[in-house]
Formats: structure tokens, C-alpha cells, sequence
């Protein structure tokens, strides 16, 4: 498979992110929704200041090829922010993006998804009914 004949990303991924500072890194569930290019749909992580309060966030953004771009913008989120940049890369199995976030003016991270098997498969499954 070739970067312009990349495969839909839709499906349950997870992923890990990386400060910039002391703290560790933090993890995330997404369901993304891939139609033609166009990238939507939700987020949840445990917030990094360990109490065990979830946070909830919708992803809006653009595959071109090989790149992946969006915006995550969090549902309930008190600190100085609340839309974090992705910018990355999907490998060309398309199971996996890499990449760089950024919170404009604050700070910024690496970051990776991963699909997880379960829901790739059905979306796999899905894709073939429909020829």
C-alpha cells in the first residue's frame, strides 16, 4: 500500500503521549471516524493530575495520505487550555500514527496511536460487505 492509497483509519485506537517536563506520560482511548479523508469523533484519558477524573475531548481534523492532522478539543477542562494540535504520520499498514502535539503558545509532546486488533477487524470486515 502505497501513502495515497492509505487505508480508512476508523476504529478504537489508543495511544500515549509525552510531556515536555517531569510529568509522565499519559495514555488516551479514541474511536476515530474516517470518512473520506475527513477525521471526527471522541476522546478519554485520565487527567495527569492523578485523581482519577476522566476527560473527555472530540477530535476534528484531515488525512492526506500518509499525513494526519487535528485538533483535540476537551470537553470540561479548567486549566489554561483546552485545544491541543496533533500532527503525525500513519504508517503504511496504517495500524499506527506518530507524530508531535502542541498546545500553541504553552507546550509540546510526541505522541503515538496504536488501532487496537479488536475493532480493526470488523471495520475490515465492514469494508468488504460493501464491495
Amino acid at each position: 500500500m502505497t501513502p495515497g492509497d492509505m487505508a480508512d483509519l476508523s476504529g478504537a485506537w489508543r495511544g500515549i503521549f509525552n510531556y515536555p517536563r517531569l510529568l509522565p506520560p499519559g495514555q488516551f482511548e479514541a474511536e476515530l471516524r474516517d470518512h473520506v479523508g475527513m477525521i471526527s469523533d471522541l476522546t478519554r484519558e485520565p487527567h495527569y493530575d492523578g485523581s482519577g477524573t476522566l476527560l473527555h475531548a472530540t477530535i476534528e481534523g484531515r488525512r492526506e495520505g500518509a499525513s494526519v492532522n487535528f485538533r483535540k478539543t476537551y470537553d470540561d477542562f479548567d486549566d489554561d487550555y483546552r485545544t491541543v494540535r496533533y500532527e503525525g504520520q500513519v504508517d503504511l499498514a496504517g495500524d499506527e500514527i506518530i507524530g508531535q502535539w502542541t498546545v500553541p503558545g504553552a507546550w509540546s509532546g510526541t505522541f503515538l496511536m496504536i488501532r487496537t486488533r479488536a475493532a480493526a477487524e470488523p471495520a475490515r470486515q465492514k469494508d468488504e460487505a460493501r464491495l
